[in-house]
Order: C-alpha cells, then structure tokens, then sequence
C-alpha cells in the first residue's frame, strides 16, 4: 500500500485563493472613519479591518490605513511580502530570468531525482 503525501498547510498549493492583507482589492469593501471614532473604538475597526478596507480620515483628509489580519498566516504573510529583503531577493530572480539564468521547473525536478537516486546508491 503506497501512502500519499499530505500537502504542506503552508504550501501554496494547498491554500485557497484569498485576498492578501494590504493588498488593493475591488471586492472589499471601502469604508471611510474619523480618527476620532476610531480612537473611540478601535477594537471594532480591527475586527471590521479583517474583512473590508478601513480608511482613517483626520479633518476629512485621508491620514491612513487600518489592516486586519484574520489570522497569524495573514500576518506572516503581510511581513513576508512587505519585507525590503526578500522583495529584493524576488527582483534579482525576476532579473536573473529575463536575462536566461533561470532554471526551468522540470530541469530542476529532473536533477532532484537523480540526486535522490544517487543517494539511496550509497545508502545501500
């Protein structure tokens, strides 16, 4: 009996599509708030925040965002793809791939199995 794989929870693969926090989206809702309404309350706009746009106004001129994250995933995510290094790190591939130093998918399957073959030689 061959056992499958389960895949990862935080492989990509497994996750549904979702809108990333911070990231502009038509389907969400927009909502305007005073500062001061707020500051009056701001555990509620958190909680609104997880699923629709909060923008903060201060003397009716926009001052900022309010981001919500439904859960640690959305947090790690929103750092992930904020983080200056790693955006750096996906330019300098983007680059390396126009510029044809790219590995293409199947090559690097291809290699990973014949390392894994030459391995499990040696193991024997």
């Amino acid at each position: 009996m061959t056992s499958r794989l389960k895949p990862s929870r935080s492989s990509r693969s497994s996750r549904k599509p979702r809108r990333r926090a911070g990231s502009p989206s038509a389907e969400r809702p927009l909502r305007q708030v005073a500062l001061a309404e707020v500051k009056d309350d701001l555990s509620r706009f958190l909680r609104l925040a997880e699923s629709e746009e909060i923008v903060i106004t201060r003397h009716g001129k926009l001052a900022g965002v309010l981001i919500g994250f439904a859960s640690e995933e959305d947090w790690f995510d929103y750092r992930l793809e904020h983080h200056p290094e790693f955006l750096q790190r996906v330019a300098q591939a983007r680059d390396a791939l126009r510029a044809g130093r790219g590995v293409r998918r199947r090559d690097g399957q291809l290699k990973h199995r014949l390392s894994n073959r030459n391995h499990s030689d040696l193991a024997a």
